[in-house]
């Protein structure tokens, strides 16, 4: 199957049925692969072959229905809500109007014919005007031959104000005439549609906020001469130059300057980072001080900030398994809340009741709400995402949200996501000749000095363990000076003459083919290696004159990490493939008992699978080429943001700053945007099964015959909407930082607040 992806902006979509009709007829069309379209967003994500079928036929069928096909969302949501406020000003002030009428003396200065006729060209230009819409949503509804709430709403309205004509004409009492009831409700329905389209641009707020981050132009090195083009003439390689306070327009690699860049905005890190020569700066952040000047490395859709953008759509378009109740009721609602409104009706009409049997016909037709069922979900994982997304917490799949919460064990890779992923010395030990400050064939009296050796004779390895001692030599300040005649010992280590001296660096076997003897060092030696260390050992002329001990160690948040998750009763697990006795150390710095080692890269799925088939829920932690399967593999894949490509497309989530904290606030985020879904839920089903049976009339006995009116019904309809979009906007009140972790880079260590 061939096609392509498109998203579409629609305008005028008022609840789930308007979602499920839009999906019925798009899906109908031949060439169209699948469809989903969300009513908080207003959009549709439209999967199709474009050679079967042209875009443009699609969004032609979406208009035969009714709906509004856009292309500037900013500006169009914008006369959206212009044109509803409009509409219900109106509304509104006739509705005011109205009640000042008929609620004073002043109708009772006219004849009642005459009252009742002013209430006639006071609701007909209502309905005219500000209730266009409505009908129209209606009819074109009924031509597809599907139902929604604007065809619930026109047969309310329509039946008031209908009865309130015959009532005029004396076909029936005059004392049926309620064009007031008519004029209320659309006003209220009306309020509701208008505070609703608020309440949705603001969960999207996420969105526009990454959108806004976006530079427009940029300053860019052409022929020797620094120009100003948009971004969109920005090719890869090309020199641009950011000075303090400007967007970094793109991605790319630092050449030349240094600075400090807020990345805030995408990584939720409130301190700079600084940027210096080789150093990656992103898109969308902002320079706060010296003049920058880097290569582009990605442009347009690549850059870091488009892929956030993406990867936040996607998943605020996602559908929940959870959504699946609410739109099997969708499903059936309308027709349900027919049949109801009309058995009310011929109930208390044969009960010889005819008013309350009209007001409650009228009544249930207009207080029933699918929206609030149809926005329950989708509302609050794109507030929740959106929260993610501004606190480095990269949601890529809805669905995530829902899993995540009832995760029972984390399963964490060890290098590069525990550790720091790049060996680094811990230990230098002398000889007890060097210890007492004696210098000679066997002794060096300087830990400096010794380090500087070292690095001398391994500034020619590529071995990540020389590239660790090289690294300390320029971290201390220790002189390297030249070394000569340099030679690789496979398997063993390095020779060279640095400063007259033979120098050897290497591992035991090394020491014991030159016939040096290492007893001294034999406790220390053991006792790095059981702390899964590498023992190097350094020997000068013809001695041994120390060891240096270097481990990949472990980052500063991992320990507090851990102690999160176990505090809320969830599993800890170490995977690696390095041997027992590096992972049991490793695991027993960062307080983890469950260790698996020695798994080689193509066993983690099948260890994560183990760990599902024993009933576990496994969030898996990595960061690695050889982490993809098992981040597929796990029931939720976390990746972290440093981590290479393949891992960033396997997780589900990804923590942009690579701060393992963020692993418990993603299951936190989790778990209160699935309480609030939960919450949004509960309120809509309990509205409707509530206040349907009421607006009936099954209190009507108990109260003397006292009816839930229509225009009250319009009323609670409209605020039944926005409650559900105020509960989830509410999720914006979440402060993440509540987990009590949040990771200080400067001090270089997880703090508790």
């Amino acid at each position: 199957m061939t096609g392509q992806t498109a998203e579409l902006k629609i305008e005028g979509m008022t609840c789930a049925s308007c979602v499920k009709t839009i999906e019925k007829v798009v899906s109908g069309l031949e060439g169209v692969h699948d469809i989903r379209v969300n009513l908080s967003f207003e959009n549709a994500r439209v999967e199709y072959d474009p050679a079967r079928l042209p875009m443009e036929r699609i969004k032609e069928k979406i208009e035969e229905i009714g709906y509004r096909v856009v292309d500037e969302e900013k500006e169009d949501r914008g006369q959206h809500i212009l044109e509803l406020r409009n509409n219900l000003t109106f509304a509104a002030i006739v509705s005011a109007l109205t009640a000042i009428f008929v609620y004073s003396p002043l109708s009772g200065l006219f004849d009642p014919i005459v009252s009742t006729l002013i209430l006639f060209i006071a609701a007909t230009s209502v309905l005219a005007y500000s209730g266009s819409s409505i009908f129209r949503g209606a009819w074109h509804s009924l031509r597809v031959k599907d139902l929604n709430m604007d065809v619930m709403y026109a047969m309310g309205i329509g039946a008031a104000y209908l009865t309130s004509i015959l009532a005029l004409s004396g076909l029936l009492p005059l004392d049926w005439a309620i064009f007031p009831t008519a004029i209320y409700l659309v006003a209220f329905l009306l309020l509701g549609r208008y505070m609703e389209a608020l309440a949705k641009g603001r969960t999207s707020e996420a969105i526009r906020k990454l959108i806004g981050l976006q530079a427009k132009d940029a300053a860019v090195i052409r022929d020797g001469k620094e120009v100003k083009v948009p971004i969109e003439e920005l090719e890869m390689g090309d020199t641009i130059i950011v000075r303090p306070g400007e967007k970094v327009p793109v991605d790319g690699i630092v050449k030349e300057g240094g600075s400090h860049v807020d990345e805030s905005m995408l990584t939720g890190e409130p301190i700079p980072a600084l940027k210096k020569e080789g150093d990656e700066v992103i898109g969308g952040t902002i320079n706060k001080e010296g003049v920058l000047k880097f290569e582009v490395t990605r442009t347009g859709k690549d850059t870091m900030l488009s892929g956030i953008i993406r990867m936040v759509e996607e998943a605020q378009a996602s559908t929940l398994p959870i959504q699946r109740l609410a739109d099997k009721a969708v499903k059936y609602f309308i027709p349900a809340v027919l049949l109801i409104s009309i058995t009310s009706f011929l109930v208390w009409f044969v009960l010889g009741y005819p008013y309350i049997a009209f007001i409650s016909m009228v009544a249930v037709m207009v207080i029933a709400c699918p929206c609030a069922l149809g926005l329950a979900t989708p509302t609050a994982i794109s507030v929740g995402t959106g929260i993610g997304a501004e606190n480095g917490i990269l949601i890529r799949d809805g669905s995530a949200l829902e899993r995540a919460q009832a995760i029972t064990t984390v399963v964490f890779d060890k290098t590069g996501t525990l550790t720091k992923g790049e060996p680094e010395v811990t230990d230098v030990i002398l000889s007890p000749a060097g210890q007492k400050g004696e210098e000679g064939a066997e002794g060096i009296n300087e830990e400096e000095k010794l380090i500087g050796l070292a690095a001398a004779v391994e500034k020619g390895s590529e071995h990540p363990l020389g590239q660790a001692i090289v690294k300390k030599a320029e971290e201390s300040g220790s002189q390297m000076p030249e070394a000569e005649n340099f030679r690789a010992i496979t398997g063993m280590g390095f020779e060279a003459v640095v400063g007259g001296q033979r120098v050897l660096v290497g591992n035991r076997a090394l020491m014991s083919e030159e016939g040096l003897s290492f007893s001294e060092f034999e406790a220390e030696l053991q006792r790095l290696e059981e702390a899964g260390k590498t023992a190097v050992i350094v020997a000068v002329n013809n001695g041994v004159a120390g060891i240096i001990g270097i481990a990949d160690t472990l980052k500063p948040e991992s320990r507090e990490t851990v102690r999160a998750l176990k505090s809320r009763g969830i599993g800890v697990a170490m995977l690696t493939g390095d041997n027992e006795r590096t992972a049991r150390a490793i695991a027993e710095e960062a307080g983890i008992e469950r260790v698996i080692a020695g798994v080689l890269p193509g066993q983690k799925a099948l260890e994560v699978k183990r760990l599902q088939s024993t009933g576990e829920v496994v969030a898996f932690v990595g960061d690695g080429i050889n982490d993809a399967p098992a981040l597929a593999q796990a029931d939720i894949g976390i990746a972290l943001g440093s981590g290479t490509d393949v891992a960033l497309e396997s997780g589900e989530i990804v923590l942009v700053r690579s701060n393992l904290t963020d692993v418990v606030k993603a299951i936190e985020l989790s778990q209160m945007t699935m309480g609030k879904i939960r919450q949004n839920l509960f309120w809509a089903f309990g509205y409707n099964t509530t206040l349907i049976p009421i607006a009936a009339g099954i209190l009507n006995p108990f109260y003397g015959g006292v009816v839930f009116r229509p225009e009250w019904a319009g009323l609670a309809m409209a605020f039944s909407s926005v409650s559900v979009l105020t509960s989830s906007l509410m999720l914006k009140r979440l402060n993440l930082k509540r987990t009590g972790l949040e990771y200080n880079p400067d001090k270089n260590s997880t703090q508790r607040r």
